[in-house]
């Protein structure tokens, strides 16, 4: 089945869904996870999206309008405090927790911890964890614990495994508000799901040649991405994308990029990109741009995918 019949299936085949109610008021904070709500909630309903455009999570602003759509939405899709440490702020205070989803926290959610800037050892892991193949993987309990969250890789979204748990999870809570369509938001979810894995075979595919091909991120925000697919990134620029790093940081990592023979820094369109072309000279590794967001896609049920196949193409573009 390819995609295209599978997008004429998830707008027709789910059946007519009920208007005895209004759909209900759903708030998604970054465009990924709003493309994966979009994609449940087809033909009930759309999403607003909070984090629009090249806006960064990590130091997301609300305005006036974003907060009264939080104020009276019927559910709060959010990654957690780690990443959206701003909205949680004002989240945490204005919406209770039967009407937050906070999609870090969700039971056999796949977690990763946080890697440091600079070079990173394949073979270091987390303490306390367990670890699968070269990367540790951690449980996080519940969404009150922050300081923990600041030691989990937020970017959950960029494993497939997790985007299928996160369209589970939608299905499962829109059902719980919305009872009228809970068969509809079901089959949605069940066609997400079987798009997600048709997606992830064909990445799999595309990325197989270059996979042990070493290269540097701007910041942590691919983990999730490089341990499904088994690539080799060896550093980033940065642990935090908001503060850049010094000059002692940068000559080491670029001392490293020359031994590990990197063949691509990778820069990222929320951040500035000065720093990666100050790497870059008197190397021979190439320059890239990844987005873990899809700044430049437009929002809707096609955007997680659209930016899953971006990524692998950048990859494989600067790294073959």
């Amino acid at each position: 089945m390819d995609k295209v019949l599978l997008n004429w299936l998830l707008v027709f085949a789910v059946g007519w869904p009920s208007q005895t109610t209004a759909a209900p008021e759903v708030v998604v904070s970054i465009k990924p996870v709003h493309s994966l709500i979009a994609g449940v909630m087809t033909g009930v309903g759309a999403p607003e999206l909070l984090a629009r455009g090249a806006r960064s999570p990590h130091n997301l602003h609300l305005s006036p309008s974003d907060v009264r759509k939080l104020s009276h939405a019927d559910l709060v899709f959010w990654v957690g405090q780690g990443l959206e440490s701003a909205l949680a702020k004002v989240l945490l205070a204005t919406v209770d927790g039967s009407r937050r989803v906070t999609l870090i926290s969700l039971p056999g959610m796949q977690l990763l911890p946080l890697r440091q800037g600079g070079v990173w050892d394949r073979h270091s892991h987390a303490e306390n964890s367990d670890v699968q193949d070269g990367h540790a993987t951690v449980q996080l309990e519940h969404e009150h614990n922050a300081g923990l969250e600041q030691q989990v890789n937020s970017h959950i979204w960029l494993s497939p495994v997790n985007a299928g748990r996160i369209v589970e999870s939608a299905a499962a809570a829109l059902s719980r508000i919305d009872p009228e369509n809970a068969a509809h938001y079901q089959r949605n979810a069940e066609l997400m799901l079987a798009r997600i894995r048709m997606m992830e075979q064909e990445l799999g595919r595309q990325l197989s040649p270059v996979s042990g091909a070493p290269y540097v991120v701007f910041h942590d925000a691919y983990a999730y991405f490089e341990h499904h697919y088994g690539l080799n990134a060896v550093g980033s620029v940065t642990v935090n994308p908001e503060h850049l790093p010094g000059a002692r940081s940068i000559q080491r990592l670029r001392s490293k990029i020359k031994s590990l023979n990197a063949r691509c820094v990778f820069s990222e369109p929320q951040f500035e990109p000065g720093v990666v072309r100050t790497l870059l000279e008197g190397s021979t590794a190439h320059g890239g741009r990844l987005d873990p967001l899809g700044a430049d896609i437009p929002a809707g049920p096609d955007a997680y995918f659209l930016m899953m196949e971006q990524l692998a193409a950048a990859l494989v573009d600067c790294l073959q």
